[in-house]
């Protein structure tokens, strides 16, 4: 048996990998594929020798850089099952991942090992290594020590690869269990659906924590052959500077409405892309309608989740229709079904959107109870996504069943920020939900009920830094004298969201 993941790297080496290209750095590092398969090698040493055996969790809150790459792909020739952490996470976050997921050894950025570390003891963690963002750190001393060679651990396609942490409906996170043939199916799915060849140009400055950037973007680069340019973060100028050199970008909503207010983003500064594609938040039409009159391309919006990966796309060849993210991938079953019932619904009809397929998770760490709920008997995942296809078979996303905010492709659930704002002296409740803004895509509000000696917009905001990660914070605290409530007494949080929609507008 092979490293049923790591194959895909394997399959699409040159006859000479030191003369293929793959990732590249503003500063001017360059990587082959040669390297590549070095220097994963010796990550994957490493971690042998740091006491990581197969399927032990490998938990990493590091700082983009190539070495992250390198890390990933040594962790799944290792066997182990690779666990990235958000960077903006909390002490405090970090320790439920730990004693949830019980790494055997965790990563961190050499500025907050000490902070770390005690956390990482109490939960009895292996090892803590370092990483930064120039590939330096213990961990990266660890595999210069080590052997460029190694024999991949045999997994199959049902073993475990990844674990990814996503918002659950009571507020406390669950571990996406993906498979080697998760993430291998729905990188090949991408290269033929995307039309990606080893010719091909990535500008990647998308997060590597999260399936976007790490397995959306990475996995299909690796199972095509082609190349990356690397950025640390999102610099709307560096990208427009590199597009001549590239022939695709994958970005959020954000990285467009970042472009769009470059003066240089033009139809000639555009004309070497091919590709364009964007996810992990809703798109507003007018973003792709002006993105179109400057560039003449049409964004490629698609559809997907931590647990899924990517179960819809708008068409390579054919209509991209804004405000849709486009047509089930191939070997991907969708459907919309009645929330209550289960009954299918037609054409038009809004209802739960449910998705079966090789690109399916295998359930939430630890949770058999939550994974048996989320799961129909035969075999359909429930999103918690409210959606319709329309008659040519195009999907629409309409809202979410689940109170889930995603700004900035991250995810933020409503309830762990409120626990935070009701904990503060002075204040009744609040509620927290998610408005349209044109960089974000949901801008998190908080909408505050108070006493009459109650904490200020600024003072709530002070509070809530430190406790949450940044983009948990909301953006706004507005106050009211009452929340909108049902028969039931539940806060109709669809009135507050009506009431103040054009908060971030202009």
């Amino acid at each position: 048996m092979t490293n049923h993941l790591f194959a895909l790297v394997r399959e699409n080496l040159s006859a000479d990998p030191a003369a293929r290209p793959f990732i590249e750095t503003p500063d001017g590092r360059r990587y082959s594929y040669a390297d590549l398969l070095a220097r994963s090698a010796a990550y994957a040493n490493a971690l042998v020798a740091a006491g990581v055996s197969p399927g032990d969790r490998v938990a990493a809150q590091v700082e983009k850089s190539p070495e992250t790459v390198f890390l990933y792909l040594g962790a799944v020739r290792a066997g182990a099952v690779f666990l990235p952490l958000n960077t903006a996470y909390t002490a405090t976050e970090v320790a439920y991942f730990f004693a949830d997921a019980a790494p055997a050894v965790f990563v961190c950025d050499p500025e907050r090992r000490d902070a770390l570390a005690s956390v990482a003891e109490a939960a009895r963690v292996g090892r803590v290594l370092t990483l930064d963002a120039a590939g330096r750190g213990s961990m990266a001393e660890a595999a210069d020590a080590q052997a460029p060679d190694f024999a991949d651990v045999a997994r199959g396609p049902e073993d475990l690869a990844a674990i990814l942490y996503t918002s659950g409906t009571t507020g406390r996170s669950k571990g996406a269990m993906l498979s080697h043939d998760n993430l291998a199916s729905n990188a090949r799915t991408l290269v033929e659906a995307w039309r990606f060849t080893d010719r091909d140009v990535l500008i990647h400055a998308l997060p590597v924590f999260h399936t976007h950037g790490l397995f959306v973007a990475i996995n299909t680069v690796l199972a095509s052959g082609g190349s990356m340019l690397f950025l640390r973060r999102l610099d709307a100028g560096l990208i427009l500077e590199l597009m001549p050199r590239a022939t695709s970008l994958m970005g959020v909503p954000t990285f467009y409405t970042r472009l769009l207010k470059e003066p240089g983003l033009t139809a000639q500064a555009t004309r070497h892309i091919r590709l364009f594609t964007s996810g992990s938040a809703p798109l507003l039409a007018e973003t792709h309608a002006a993105w179109q009159a400057r560039t003449h391309h049409a964004i490629l919006e698609r559809y997907g989740m931590t647990e899924t990966s990517m179960s819809t796309s708008n068409p390579y060849d054919g209509a991209r229709v804004a405000g849709t993210v486009g047509l089930p991938l191939p070997g991907v079953a969708l459907r919309v079904v009645d929330p209550d019932t289960g009954a299918e619904r037609g054409p038009d009809e809004v209802g739960m959107i449910e998705v079966k397929g090789p690109n399916v998770f295998r359930g939430y760490w630890r949770m058999p109870e939550k994974t048996a709920a989320e799961f129909r008997p035969d075999g359909f995942f429930v999103t918690g996504d409210l959606g319709k296809v329309d008659a040519r078979g195009y999907v629409h996303i309409v809202g979410r069943g689940k109170d889930l905010i995603i700004t900035g492709g991250f995810n933020v659930y409503p309830k762990e920020v409120e626990a935070e704002i009701d904990a503060m002296p002075g204040i009744v409740e609040s509620a927290v939900i998610g408005l349209p803004h044109a960089d974000f895509g949901e801008g998190v509000t908080a909408v505050v009920v108070a006493a009459a000696d109650a904490p200020d917009e600024a003072m709530v905001l002070a509070h809530l830094e430190g406790r949450l990660a940044r983009f948990k914070c909301p953006k706004r605290v507005l106050f009211a004298a009452a929340l909108p409530r049902n028969a039931m007494g539940k806060v109709q949080k669809n009135l507050l969201r009506e009431a103040h929609a054009a908060l971030y507008r202009g």
